[in-house]
């Protein structure tokens, strides 16, 4: 008989989140059985948390790493997203000009089945699940993030990629009328499109995931809305956000801060805290809303999980 032993962030598929509750779990604990809340307590007290009303439907994570969550707060508040700005704090209010009705994710190359899809559509082919990860940005902070989507591998086992196809390309929408430092051309922060990429073995990790919200609500637009990648044990940069199109390819593809800073960011940009940045250290890591640093985790503490796709590689030099 095989026995499959559930890895430590995988949840139970019975435990489906109601639509028409959204459970906040420390307080909800402290109000007791939320069968016995009324309605209107459970109003309140999304309101005093400052929590978005749920409208998805998902599996909860059980959290069995027992991770303390950020505040919605603290997660929609403070973003690197430089189609915007690179002020992180102004990004939330500078957000609105973000276009996400009608959203099309074009799925091309190395690939059986490639695609232009609805984002509504391509959604509706999945189980949505909640993924309770860490994220550690390559600045030096960090938070706990509850993201809601699918995993990655789902949509590759669906476009059926080609023997040949050992990448993945992503690619942010073009779109001045949406992100306002893309009108600014030669003064622009970064090269647009902005470009992430994945080995393919990396994205058919279990870990690899699709996020279309967050807290059960669909993704914030400062947070990379209508869809972004969430890889957890690499550093923020790589989790590209407001996804347009998905490539599959024979070759690496070059990353956008790979292009601008070769010397400061590499491909893979695993979390590794033997591994300095060039200009200040990756030992430890503040976590949004703490006023000491706690130490970083090697793979962001996904280490079991991912570190055989690296076996043999020398991690100072692909970093």
């Amino acid at each position: 008989m095989n026995i499959i032993k559930k890895k430590s962030w995988q949840i139970n598929e019975n435990l489906v989140t109601p639509k028409e509750l959204f459970e906040k779990r420390r307080n909800f604990i402290k109000l007791g059985a939320a069968a016995f809340v009324s309605t209107g307590s459970i109003m309140q007290l999304l309101a005093n948390e400052k929590l978005p009303v749920q409208t998805l439907k998902y599996i909860k994570d059980e959290n069995k790493n027992n991770l303390k969550l950020n505040s919605y707060e603290q997660i929609t508040s403070h973003n690197n997203f430089y189609e915007f700005t690179t002020n992180q704090s102004a990004v939330k209010h500078m957000a609105h000009t973000l276009k996400t009705e009608d959203w099309k994710i074009k799925i091309d190359g190395l690939v059986e089945n490639p695609m232009e899809i609805d984002l509504d559509d391509l959604t509706k082919m999945f189980q949505l699940e909640e993924r309770i990860y860490r994220f550690r940005c390559v600045e030096g902070w960090s938070m706990v993030v509850p993201w809601n989507g699918f995993s990655l591998s789902s949509l590759i086992k669906k476009v059926k990629p080609l023997s040949n196809a050992k990448y993945l390309k992503f690619e942010t929408l073009v779109d001045s009328n949406s992100f306002p430092d893309q009108k600014s051309k030669m003064f622009a922060a970064l090269d647009y499109p902005y470009v992430e990429g994945l080995r393919i073995d990396e994205a058919m990790n279990d870990l690899s995931f699709l996020a279309i919200g967050l807290y059960g609500e669909n993704l914030p637009k400062q947070n990379g809305a209508p869809i972004r990648l969430v890889v957890p044990w690499k550093y923020g940069f790589k989790s590209i956000k407001s996804i347009v199109k998905i490539s599959f390819l024979e070759n690496e593809p070059l990353n956008t801060w790979q292009k601008m800073a070769s010397n400061e960011y590499g491909f893979y940009a695993n979390v590794n805290p033997n591994v300095d940045h060039s200009r200040w250290s990756q030992k430890k890591e503040r976590v949004l809303g703490s006023f000491l640093k706690q130490n970083t985790l090697m793979f962001n503490g996904y280490e079991n999980e991912v570190a055989s796709l690296y076996a043999g590689m020398d991690l100072r030099k692909n970093f």
